[in-house]
Protein backbone atom coordinates (compact mmCIF):
# COMPACT_ATOMS: atom_id res chain seq x y z
CA UNK A 1 0.00 0.00 0.00
CA UNK A 2 0.99 3.04 -1.09
CA UNK A 3 0.57 4.36 2.59
CA UNK A 4 3.43 1.60 3.97
CA UNK A 5 5.97 3.24 1.59
CA UNK A 6 8.17 6.03 3.87
CA UNK A 7 8.16 9.09 2.11
CA UNK A 8 11.91 9.87 2.42
CA UNK A 9 12.92 6.42 0.47
CA UNK A 10 10.70 7.69 -3.16
CA UNK A 11 12.96 9.27 -5.82
CA UNK A 12 10.00 11.43 -7.99
CA UNK A 13 11.69 10.86 -11.29
CA UNK A 14 10.52 12.30 -14.86
CA UNK A 15 12.85 12.23 -18.11
CA UNK A 16 12.87 14.30 -21.52
CA UNK A 17 13.48 12.58 -25.25
CA UNK A 18 14.15 14.18 -28.63
CA UNK A 19 14.50 12.57 -31.61
CA UNK A 20 17.88 11.35 -32.63
CA UNK A 21 18.32 14.31 -35.22
CA UNK A 22 16.32 17.50 -35.62
CA UNK A 23 15.10 15.86 -38.83
CA UNK A 24 15.24 12.57 -40.40
CA UNK A 25 17.48 12.81 -43.26
CA UNK A 26 20.02 13.08 -40.59
CA UNK A 27 19.83 9.91 -39.32
CA UNK A 28 21.90 6.94 -41.48
CA UNK A 29 19.97 5.66 -44.22
CA UNK A 30 19.00 2.17 -42.21
CA UNK A 31 17.54 4.08 -39.87
CA UNK A 32 15.23 6.39 -42.09
CA UNK A 33 14.32 3.23 -43.58
CA UNK A 34 13.56 1.80 -40.32
CA UNK A 35 12.02 4.78 -39.12
CA UNK A 36 9.92 4.50 -42.33
CA UNK A 37 8.51 1.62 -41.50
CA UNK A 38 7.54 2.42 -37.85
CA UNK A 39 5.49 5.57 -38.92
CA UNK A 40 3.38 3.46 -41.19
CA UNK A 41 1.63 2.10 -37.78
CA UNK A 42 0.47 5.69 -36.85
CA UNK A 43 0.94 7.96 -39.96
CA UNK A 44 -1.56 8.91 -42.35
CA UNK A 45 -1.80 7.90 -46.22
CA UNK A 46 -0.94 11.90 -46.99
CA UNK A 47 1.59 11.62 -44.49
CA UNK A 48 5.64 11.02 -45.35
CA UNK A 49 7.94 8.93 -42.67
CA UNK A 50 9.65 12.29 -42.57
CA UNK A 51 6.80 14.15 -41.22
CA UNK A 52 6.24 12.73 -38.64
CA UNK A 53 10.07 12.13 -37.19
CA UNK A 54 8.80 14.68 -34.85
CA UNK A 55 7.52 12.15 -33.06
CA UNK A 56 10.75 9.49 -32.90
CA UNK A 57 11.46 11.49 -29.50
CA UNK A 58 8.90 8.44 -27.26
CA UNK A 59 10.45 5.02 -29.04
CA UNK A 60 14.07 4.36 -27.47
CA UNK A 61 14.85 3.48 -30.64
CA UNK A 62 14.56 6.67 -32.74
CA UNK A 63 15.36 9.15 -29.42
CA UNK A 64 17.64 9.90 -26.66
CA UNK A 65 17.40 11.83 -23.09
CA UNK A 66 18.35 14.95 -22.81
CA UNK A 67 17.39 15.40 -19.06
CA UNK A 68 16.56 13.58 -16.38
CA UNK A 69 15.21 15.34 -13.14
CA UNK A 70 14.46 14.11 -9.66
CA UNK A 71 13.53 15.15 -6.29
CA UNK A 72 13.58 13.50 -2.90
CA UNK A 73 11.15 14.70 0.08
CA UNK A 74 14.28 15.13 2.57
CA UNK A 75 12.02 16.42 5.28
CA UNK A 76 8.89 15.94 7.24
CA UNK A 77 6.39 18.93 8.96
CA UNK A 78 6.58 20.83 6.93
CA UNK A 79 7.55 18.55 3.79
CA UNK A 80 10.52 19.86 1.79
CA UNK A 81 11.47 18.85 -1.92
CA UNK A 82 15.20 19.11 -2.66
CA UNK A 83 15.92 18.62 -6.98
CA UNK A 84 18.60 17.68 -9.39
CA UNK A 85 18.66 17.56 -12.94
CA UNK A 86 21.29 15.57 -15.05
CA UNK A 87 21.27 17.11 -18.90
CA UNK A 88 23.34 17.92 -21.37
CA UNK A 89 23.62 16.99 -25.08
CA UNK A 90 26.28 13.59 -24.00
CA UNK A 91 23.06 10.85 -23.30
CA UNK A 92 25.69 8.55 -22.32
CA UNK A 93 27.80 10.83 -19.99
CA UNK A 94 24.25 11.81 -18.37
CA UNK A 95 23.02 8.23 -17.88
CA UNK A 96 26.78 7.61 -16.15
CA UNK A 97 26.06 10.48 -13.70
CA UNK A 98 22.01 9.35 -13.36
CA UNK A 99 23.10 5.58 -12.60
CA UNK A 100 25.90 6.81 -10.23
CA UNK A 101 23.65 9.01 -8.22
CA UNK A 102 21.67 5.80 -7.92
CA UNK A 103 23.89 3.48 -6.68
CA UNK A 104 25.13 6.19 -3.88
CA UNK A 105 21.31 6.87 -2.54
CA UNK A 106 20.54 3.20 -2.86
CA UNK A 107 24.03 2.69 -1.09
CA UNK A 108 22.31 1.78 2.37
CA UNK A 109 18.60 2.03 1.65
CA UNK A 110 16.09 0.34 -0.33
CA UNK A 111 13.98 3.40 -2.20
CA UNK A 112 11.57 3.36 -4.75
CA UNK A 113 11.58 5.19 -8.23
CA UNK A 114 8.03 7.12 -8.86
CA UNK A 115 7.23 9.05 -12.24
CA UNK A 116 3.99 9.38 -13.95
CA UNK A 117 2.79 7.07 -16.45
CA UNK A 118 6.70 5.62 -15.50
CA UNK A 119 6.39 1.85 -16.28
CA UNK A 120 5.01 2.52 -20.34
CA UNK A 121 7.42 5.38 -20.26
CA UNK A 122 10.35 6.52 -18.63
CA UNK A 123 11.21 3.90 -16.89
CA UNK A 124 11.81 1.36 -19.94
CA UNK A 125 12.88 4.08 -21.75
CA UNK A 126 15.95 4.44 -19.59
CA UNK A 127 17.12 0.90 -19.31
CA UNK A 128 17.18 0.98 -23.37
CA UNK A 129 18.90 3.63 -23.73
CA UNK A 130 21.15 2.56 -20.76
CA UNK A 131 21.55 -0.83 -22.92
CA UNK A 132 22.31 1.24 -26.66
CA UNK A 133 24.79 3.50 -24.76
CA UNK A 134 26.29 0.20 -23.80
CA UNK A 135 26.00 0.75 -19.81
CA UNK A 136 24.64 -1.53 -17.10
CA UNK A 137 21.10 -1.31 -16.00
CA UNK A 138 20.71 -0.02 -12.77
CA UNK A 139 19.48 -2.54 -10.39
CA UNK A 140 16.23 -1.05 -9.44
CA UNK A 141 15.17 -0.80 -13.59
CA UNK A 142 16.31 -4.37 -13.80
CA UNK A 143 12.96 -6.12 -13.39
CA UNK A 144 13.70 -9.32 -15.21
CA UNK A 145 13.32 -12.53 -13.17
CA UNK A 146 11.60 -10.22 -10.22
CA UNK A 147 8.65 -11.24 -8.43
CA UNK A 148 5.67 -8.69 -8.60
CA UNK A 149 6.40 -7.06 -4.58
CA UNK A 150 10.06 -6.87 -5.30
CA UNK A 151 9.97 -4.10 -8.00
CA UNK A 152 10.18 -1.10 -6.59
CA UNK A 153 9.09 1.16 -9.39
CA UNK A 154 5.57 3.24 -8.80
CA UNK A 155 3.45 4.92 -11.19
CA UNK A 156 1.34 7.97 -10.05
CA UNK A 157 -0.80 7.22 -13.45
CA UNK A 158 -1.31 3.57 -11.74
CA UNK A 159 -2.30 4.66 -8.89
CA UNK A 160 -4.96 6.95 -10.06
CA UNK A 161 -6.32 4.00 -12.26
CA UNK A 162 -7.59 2.23 -8.99
CA UNK A 163 -7.30 -0.79 -11.39
CA UNK A 164 -9.10 0.27 -14.47
CA UNK A 165 -5.85 -0.39 -17.35
CA UNK A 166 -7.88 1.02 -19.92
CA UNK A 167 -8.05 4.59 -18.36
CA UNK A 168 -4.93 7.04 -19.81
CA UNK A 169 -4.45 10.48 -17.28
CA UNK A 170 -1.97 12.50 -18.32
CA UNK A 171 -0.08 14.59 -15.49
CA UNK A 172 -1.64 18.10 -16.70
CA UNK A 173 -5.33 16.73 -16.43
CA UNK A 174 -4.68 15.49 -13.10
CA UNK A 175 -2.95 17.71 -11.77
CA UNK A 176 -5.51 20.69 -12.81
CA UNK A 177 -8.58 17.98 -11.13
CA UNK A 178 -6.47 18.00 -8.37
CA UNK A 179 -6.13 21.50 -7.42
CA UNK A 180 -1.98 21.31 -8.03
CA UNK A 181 -0.55 24.47 -9.68
CA UNK A 182 -0.12 22.63 -13.61
CA UNK A 183 4.13 22.00 -14.70
CA UNK A 184 2.57 23.17 -18.18
CA UNK A 185 3.15 27.21 -17.62
CA UNK A 186 6.20 27.75 -20.03
CA UNK A 187 6.51 24.59 -22.68
CA UNK A 188 5.03 21.23 -22.91
CA UNK A 189 6.53 18.05 -24.56
CA UNK A 190 5.32 18.74 -27.60
CA UNK A 191 7.81 21.82 -27.45
CA UNK A 192 10.67 20.23 -26.56
CA UNK A 193 12.38 18.95 -29.26
CA UNK A 194 11.87 22.53 -30.89
CA UNK A 195 13.48 24.72 -28.03
CA UNK A 196 16.16 21.80 -27.86
CA UNK A 197 17.36 21.97 -31.58
CA UNK A 198 16.69 24.87 -32.69
CA UNK A 199 16.45 27.53 -29.95
CA UNK A 200 19.51 25.39 -27.87
CA UNK A 201 18.12 26.29 -24.69
CA UNK A 202 18.45 23.22 -23.01
CA UNK A 203 18.54 24.69 -19.28
CA UNK A 204 14.77 25.81 -20.30
CA UNK A 205 13.98 22.34 -20.68
CA UNK A 206 15.47 21.16 -17.69
CA UNK A 207 13.27 23.72 -15.57
CA UNK A 208 9.99 22.16 -17.13
CA UNK A 209 11.87 18.85 -16.43
CA UNK A 210 11.54 19.60 -13.21
CA UNK A 211 8.25 21.21 -12.58
CA UNK A 212 7.18 17.88 -13.88
CA UNK A 213 9.29 16.50 -11.03
CA UNK A 214 7.21 18.70 -8.23
CA UNK A 215 4.17 17.80 -9.99
CA UNK A 216 4.61 14.26 -9.72
CA UNK A 217 6.13 14.53 -5.95
CA UNK A 218 2.44 16.51 -5.31
CA UNK A 219 0.20 14.26 -7.15
CA UNK A 220 1.55 11.36 -4.95
CA UNK A 221 1.08 13.05 -1.87
CA UNK A 222 -2.14 14.37 -2.52
CA UNK A 223 -3.08 10.71 -3.44
CA UNK A 224 -2.10 9.69 -0.04
CA UNK A 225 -4.25 12.78 1.88
CA UNK A 226 -1.16 14.23 2.62
CA UNK A 227 -0.28 18.12 2.39
CA UNK A 228 1.04 19.67 -0.50
CA UNK A 229 4.69 21.13 -0.79
CA UNK A 230 4.74 25.08 -0.61
CA UNK A 231 6.74 26.37 -3.26
CA UNK A 232 9.42 28.05 -0.26
CA UNK A 233 9.95 24.53 0.50
CA UNK A 234 11.48 23.22 -2.83
CA UNK A 235 14.76 23.70 -3.77
CA UNK A 236 16.46 23.19 -7.22
CA UNK A 237 20.44 21.98 -6.32
CA UNK A 238 21.60 22.08 -10.10
CA UNK A 239 19.54 24.99 -11.65
CA UNK A 240 19.19 27.61 -8.90
CA UNK A 241 22.13 26.13 -6.26
CA UNK A 242 21.54 29.43 -4.25
CA UNK A 243 17.95 29.05 -3.20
Amino acid sequence: MMSDIRIGDILFLDIETVPLAPVMEEVSPVMQELWDKKSKQFRSDEESAGDTWQRAGVYAEFGKIICISVGIITAENPYRLRLKSFFGDNEKELLIQFSSMLSRYGADREFNLCAHNGREFDFPFIARRMIINGLKIPVILDNAGKKPWEIRLLDTMDMWKFGDYKHFTSLNLLTHILGIPTPKDDIDGSMVATVYYNDKDIKRIAVYCEKDVVAVAQVFLALRSEPLINNENIESVTLFPSL
